[in-house]
């Protein structure tokens, strides 16, 4: 299974970028009995994450934006897997006996690896701090063409 996970990791990224447009991924990819052949492109897939300072538990203001920090970083990896893994997403309506909605929830998980990102920026905007990633998807492909994943 893991195997055909990696096999796909490079798929997942293409289709990510590009949307509901199938055309233009399946151009890039020729499939065979070795798996996925090199893509003519490589998307560059960018996320940011936000985290408010004021509202991080700490002593100090100090302490407060380094949590931020952090909590914003963990964000701007979580965008980045929706777009290479995916999102699953829950939704509940809730009807009374007349059929008329008497409440709804949504749900959303996110699971999977994001390997090669890179921080581009981090920085505070008044009460916000932002981090900004990046993940160049030839550097994934290389890396799984290395390990003979492909």
């Amino acid at each position: 299974m893991k195997k055909s996970f990696l096999l796909i990791l490079p798929l997942a990224a293409m289709i990510a970028v590009t949307g509901c447009n199938s055309t233009s991924v399946f151009r890039n990819f020729t499939f065979g009995d070795n798996g996925v052949s090199r893509p003519n492109e490589f998307p560059v897939l960018r996320a940011t994450g936000y985290a408010s300072i004021s509202r991080q538990p700490g002593a100090t203001a100090e302490l407060k934006q380094v949590k931020a920090m952090r909590a914003s970083k963990i964000e701007a990896y979580r965008e980045l897997s929706e777009q290479v893994n995916g999102i699953y997403i829950e939704a509940n309506s809730n009807l009374n006996a007349n059929n008329v909605e008497v409440g709804s929830s949504v749900k959303s998980e996110v699971e999977g690896y994001v390997h090669g990102a890179r921080v581009i920026r981090q920085y505070a905007m008044g009460d916000i701090y932002a981090t900004e990633l990046e993940l160049d998807t030839r550097l994934i492909y290389d890396l799984y063409d290395i390990r003979g994943a492909l």
